[in-house]
């Protein structure tokens, strides 16, 4: 047999292995609201190969690939236990059933790494909570994507209808449209699903959640309780309101919290899932998710901040065009932003660097910050220039912010690659908030540069729906725990 045999071979036994994990993983999820992760990464209704190549992440923690044979009995051991709803990752239990010397079985270190969610420890299945859509546009529809990719055990967040301008005698007409970018995306791709547009109930069925289409031009024109709307958390994805007294026009009847898809202005708490989230008041009923930069940048500075110590930064941002900026030269009421957006780098003003002392209250460093919008469609990358506290090597900063983004409560918001030939394009549908590029990462001394790449689109979307998560209750417990 040749080498290319092996490997074949090898390769097959590792598709059989990941075949086998699939139903599993679904079961979990359909009938105990348990979501199995690997290294933060969900494998729920994921394909064999997505199985494999998430295995394959696992080689940044000791150089080598975590592969499906050591996590299918851990898998297995899952299966038997009386869980409750959590979510559970496998890489986790792998790495530190790894590093525990008691000698335990597979299946003991299992239940006792996910005891708080067996037994009498477990807790109840939360109820649905409705969530409307205030706006339908690039982010409104990346989040209604999320929405019902979640909904599969029928629990947690059930989005129930989005709320839009127009409407009148070609409503039907309008919403087939709006189906159908949903359905389409240019630069997402297609719905994983199957979407159907009922016209005479005005509703879009996506993966059989049945979405209300509302036209209305103004808030106060909204009776959500007629759609059998109650206790709400509605998202408004337009920016046209940012400070209280415009957002609360949206707590009307139904409607029992405002999460704003911007930064807030005021005193509205923007919010950066991961760093300050736990910090929403239960009484809270209107926040900001801040912006797509503010959640780029705030995680690793904040990693930088606990382990180096910050005394000052900059922060550029090469962003990509947005439907604000216009295709061809024409009128805008700001700076630059009228020029052509697929024809020129156009400098612009970011809030990020303001909007850090928000979401980092505790941070007295001072950030500066300013951006470039350039000709491509999604993907942007925040230049992130600090001055430490104290001196470093490259190789401990690294060190540092690979174990972040695989251990600590930040390892949704920061993800790391060492590819050495990484382009914007491979960042597209990543659901972190950032991720580290290890190979343009440069230090010296107290002085340190990090590379931040980002989807400014569906990275911050997936934030945004964390911190809706968050604020209903329905965001489960993970274990093995991380420690904080």
């Amino acid at each position: 047999m040749t080498l290319n045999d092996d490997s074949f071979t090898n390769w097959n036994h590792r598709e059989e292995i990941a075949e086998s994990m699939i139903p599993m993983i679904g079961k979990l999820h359909r009938e105990r609201d348990v979501t199995v992760l690997l290294h933060s990464r969900s494998l729920v209704n994921k394909s064999v190969v997505s199985i494999l190549k998430t295995h394959r992440f696992a080689r940044q923690i000791a150089g080598e690939e975590l592969s499906v044979t050591e996590t299918l009995p851990f898998l297995d051991a899952l299966t038997t236990l009386d869980l409750g709803p959590s979510q559970i990752d496998l890489g986790m239990l792998a790495a530190t059933y790894r590093a525990d010397d008691r000698g335990l079985s597979v299946v003991d270190f299992t239940a006792e790494a996910v005891a708080g969610a067996t037994g009498g420890n477990k807790i109840d299945r939360r109820e649905p909570r409705d969530v409307v859509l205030y706006g339908f546009g690039r982010i409104g529809r990346l989040v209604a994507r999320l929405l019902i990719e979640k909904s599969g055990s029928g629990n947690g967040l059930r989005l129930r209808a989005v709320v839009v301008r127009g409407g009148g005698e070609r409503a039907a007409e309008d919403i087939v449209k709006r189906a159908s970018l949903l359905r389409r995306d240019s630069v997402h791709g297609q719905f994983q699903g199957t979407i159907t547009v009922d016209e005479t109930n005005g509703t879009i069925i996506a993966n059989g959640n049945e979405i209300k289409v509302i036209y209305a031009s103004d808030p106060s024109e909204v009776d959500y309780t007629a759609y059998g709307i109650d206790n709400a958390i509605l998202i408004d994805n337009t920016g046209k309101w940012r400070d209280r007294e415009g957002l609360s026009q949206h707590l009307r009847p139904g409607i029992d919290k405002v999460v704003l898809t911007a930064p807030g202005k005021g005193d509205i708490p923007n919010i950066v899932h991961g760093v300050n989230h736990h910090t929403v008041k239960p009484d809270e009923r209107i926040l900001s998710c801040a912006s797509c930069t503010t959640n780029a940048i705030v995680p690793p500075l904040k990693a930088m901040a606990d382990e180096f110590g910050v005394l000052r930064g900059h922060v550029e941002t090469v962003h990509s065009f947005t439907n604000d900026q216009n295709l061809l030269d024409n009128y805008h009421k700001a700076d630059r932003r009228g020029r052509s957006a697929p024809l020129n780098m156009v400098i612009t003003e970011t809030g990020a660097a303001s909007a850090v002392a928000k979401a980092l209250p505790d941070l007295k460093a001072p950030i500066t910050g300013s951006s470039i919008r350039v000709p491509v469609p999604d993907v942007s990358i925040a230049i992130l220039s600090l001055r430490l506290g104290r001196e470093t090597d490259r190789e401990e900063v690294l060190d540092h912010l690979r174990e972040v983004s695989l251990t600590s409560p930040l390892k949704r918001q920061i993800d790391f690659t060492t590819a050495p030939d990484a382009v914007s394009m491979d960042f597209i549908g990543s659901r972190h908030a950032s991720t580290i590029d290890a190979g343009a990462t440069k230090v010296d001394g107290d002085n340190a540069i990090l590379y931040l790449w980002y989807d400014n689109e569906f990275g911050y979307s997936c934030q945004v729906v964390r911190v809706v998560q968050h604020v209903s209750g329905v965001e489960y417990p993970t274990y093995p725990a991380t420690a904080v």
